[in-house]
């Protein structure tokens, strides 16, 4: 079978995603630790996960990225900030420069799809999963549509000629029934997921 990079936090989102690469890919899972203040409990889920699916070590992939909690801006790397109990109404309808939650973390997909796409042009995988859901907050930047297809520009301007990599969104216009219907619908461990 051909080879996929899923990154995988450890959440709902994610856990989904990697059931829906597995069917036509191996995996290789890659997590991210970046001063998230559920830092320890997302790992575990993201190592149960990756055993459920028998993902063996060498194709698991813990990166540091604690300089983005280290730079602030968010509440789920801050500990000077709370982290809000409900999200303020953003929709679709809403400007470009409609407010952004507290809880972005300024361009953290990009710094994650970075390391994804490094990653899978060395394994030689054709493609990077990402288990992001505009409809959770269309107010993020690097949630939207528009992201995924610069991204993919980017991606095929800034690696080998050959390697041929695409960043691939399944759950991105998919709202959270959807998601939980899909992943039971696969078998994901959704259980382990937090």
């Amino acid at each position: 079978m051909k080879l996929a990079v899923v990154l995988l936090s450890g959440g709902m989102d994610s856990c989904v995603t990697t059931a829906i690469a597995r069917q036509d890919y191996e995996l290789a899972l890659l997590h991210a630790n970046y001063g998230q203040k559920t830092e320890r409990r997302e790992l575990r889920a993201f190592n149960d996960i990756a055993q459920y699916y028998l993902v063996p070590p060498g194709r698991r992939l813990v990166v540091d990225m604690r300089y983005l909690g280290e730079m602030g801006g968010s509440s789920l790397t801050d500990t000077g900030m709370e982290v809000p109990t409900q999200a303020k109404a953003c929709g679709y309808s809403n400007p470009p420069d409609a407010e952004i939650p507290s809880t972005y973390v300024p361009f953290r997909n990009t710094h994650l799809l970075a390391s994804a796409v490094s990653w899978a042009e060395v394994l030689g995988a054709r493609k990077v999963f990402i288990g992001a859901v505009e409809n959770d907050n269309p107010c993020y930047p690097d949630c939207r549509e528009v992201y995924y297809k610069a991204i993919n520009q980017l991606v095929r301007v800034g690696t080998r000629p050959y390697s041929q990599i695409v960043v691939e969104t399944p759950l991105l216009h998919l709202k959270k029934p959807q998601i939980v219907q899909k992943g039971m619908a696969l078998g994901a461990p959704l259980h382990l997921s937090w």
